[in-house]
């Protein structure tokens, strides 16, 4: 079955009521849920960055931990985006930047506490949450995805479809499906898979705008990890 054909099917399922298994029973939840976002948004967008290829396409010259030789990064948090079908995203909204403190507690979240700080600046402000709160968030969201073992520390190149890519999440997924996440590519690469949650963290959300821009090349490169 085609892609296109499985996302149609989704989309028909959704439209006609049927259950929508809940994003906590993928895997055991963080010790207390964190609070609900009390901005104005449809659903939040996950988005994990692949470093190798976000390294290889100018992140090397940022001096980011996991472009450093030996990091074995592969998967990493780029950010937990408010997120909007079919009114503007926001961004940068009025609040406070993370503290130094808030910062110390989400170490081992982001790959470092610069893009922690910004992406609380850009996106998390837009979420009526605190630094603190958000960052938990984050944590929470991070702690519920499963990464594939083929694609976890692959030592070689690999050349895969993105649907290719996809199906890996959706196995290593259980409740997962086409029309709640997308693979991007840039420069024949790959560079992240983007996951669209439920604004109270209950399950995955559908997310038409995200999905179909899911990256259209037969094959692309997957970068092992330095």
């Amino acid at each position: 079955m085609s892609r296109l054909a499985v996302k149609v099917i989704s989309f028909a399922l959704a439209a006609f009521g049927a259950p929508i298994v809940t994003l906590a029973q993928t895997a055991a939840p963080a010790a207390s849920p964190p609070p609900v976002a009390t901005a104005p948004f449809d659903y939040y967008v996950m988005t994990l960055s692949w470093a190798p290829g976000f390294c290889d396409l100018g992140g090397q010259e940022t001096s980011s931990p996991e472009c450093a030789a030996g990091s074995g990064d592969g998967f990493v948090v780029h950010g937990l985006w408010p997120d909007n079908d079919y009114r503007p995203n926001p961004e940068a909204c009025q609040g406070q930047d993370a503290s130094p403190a808030d910062l110390a507690e989400e170490h081992g979240v982001y790959p470092n506490d610069s893009l922690a700080a910004y992406e609380y600046r850009k996106h998390g402000t837009c979420t009526g949450l605190s630094a603190h709160d958000y960052f938990a968030t984050v944590r929470n969201v991070r702690a519920r995805l499963t990464i594939p073992p083929t694609l976890k520390a692959p030592q070689q190149q690999l050349h895969l479809s993105p649907d290719d890519i996809e199906q890996a999440f959706i196995a290593a997924n259980p409740n997962l499906r086409p029309d709640n996440m997308a693979v991007t590519c840039s420069n024949g690469e790959l560079m992240d898979v983007r996951f669209c949650i439920a604004k109270d963290l209950s399950s995955y959300a559908i997310c038409r705008k995200v999905a179909r821009h899911s990256c259209q090349r037969g094959s692309i490169a997957v970068a092992p990890v330095r």
